[in-house]
């Protein structure tokens, strides 16, 4: 007997459901005890459901992970990729859904070395890219934005993939470098919240006050998100000047707690499931490494 992608993910929709109450489609910083319980919950559920009935093809499985990430379900897809590798071997794709949801559950060592097996595969540009991400979650922009320049040379029209290295261009000081990647990353996916953000961040940064507040107000950013790019802004703004690049630089060395580059980033930004996961009306998928959590 088989089961359908459709079926699988259904089951654990309804496990989401009745876990409404503590919040499962939340992002694991705010209820972190509750959002772990659920995800072990979630995963002993859908190997249940997998007890009783087999996918019947690896790109049925890697569809139905792909899903279970896209909805938050960061820990029990590790247990489903646990079982398809099982099944069917290693593949580069199960080796960046691994990397993804181990750097997404806090396991960043295990993560750095997951996104490194991934350099000389197809998939090398979503190793840079999570490479990437790791630094900039450790506050080391300058190396995040190197790390992500070479995810760009292999896939230069990821949009998620841009807005990530502006961000980081921001963070590292490095102003007049973050206006191209953030212009392209809007253009190319115009209804990313979190592209959205990163660009009203840097007119803010810019003193483009009056650009910054139409873009917030055209994509009805909510008070806080507005809030937190104005005091990401003026963190970076205040940072002491560096050697300059173009027309603004200033250094990274401001001292206050780095924005990690991932999904959520800004408030009632959850673009999938909600990295800065952008938030609704987003689809987080066009990532190779997602992201941006």
């Amino acid at each position: 007997m088989t089961i359908s992608l459709k079926h699988a993910t259904r089951a654990v929709a309804l496990l989401c459901a009745s876990l409404a109450v503590i919040g499962c489609a939340g992002s694991k910083g705010h209820y972190p005890a509750a959002a772990e319980a659920q995800q072990r919950m979630a995963a002993e559920a859908a190997a249940t459901q997998k007890g009783t009935a087999s996918i019947d093809s690896q790109a049925t499985y890697l569809k139905l992970v792909e899903q279970m990430q896209t909805d938050g379900l960061w820990f029990a897809s590790l247990a489903h990729i646990d079982a398809l590798e099982k099944r069917w071997g290693v593949s580069p794709e199960s080796s960046r859904m691994r990397a993804d949801a181990l750097r997404q559950t806090g396991e960043t060592a295990r993560s750095e070395d997951a996104y490194k097996k991934l350099i000389g595969t197809p998939l090398e540009a979503a190793g840079y890219h999570g490479l990437g991400l790791l630094a900039g979650s450790r506050g080391d922009y300058f190396e995040a934005v190197k790390l992500l320049k070479e995810a760009q040379r292999r896939n230069p029209t990821d949009a998620v993939l841009l807005s990530d290295l502006g961000y980081a261009n921001l963070r590292a000081g490095l102003v007049a470098d973050a206006r191209l990647p953030l212009m392209q990353a809007l253009q190319l996916r115009s209804d990313n919240l979190q592209a959205q953000a990163n660009l009203a961040l840097y007119l803010e940064v810019t003193q483009q006050h009056a650009q910054a507040d139409a873009l917030m107000e055209i994509h009805r950013m909510s008070a806080a998100t507005r809030a937190a790019i104005r005091e990401s802004a003026r963190q970076i703004g205040n940072a002491p000047r560096a050697a300059r690049s173009n027309d603004i630089v200033m250094s990274a060395s401001d001292g206050a707690a780095p924005l990690r580059l991932k999904t959520a980033r800004w408030p009632d930004l959850g673009e999938r499931r909600a990295i800065m996961s952008p938030a609704p009306a987003s689809n987080p998928s066009s990532s190779s490494s997602r992201g941006t959590e």
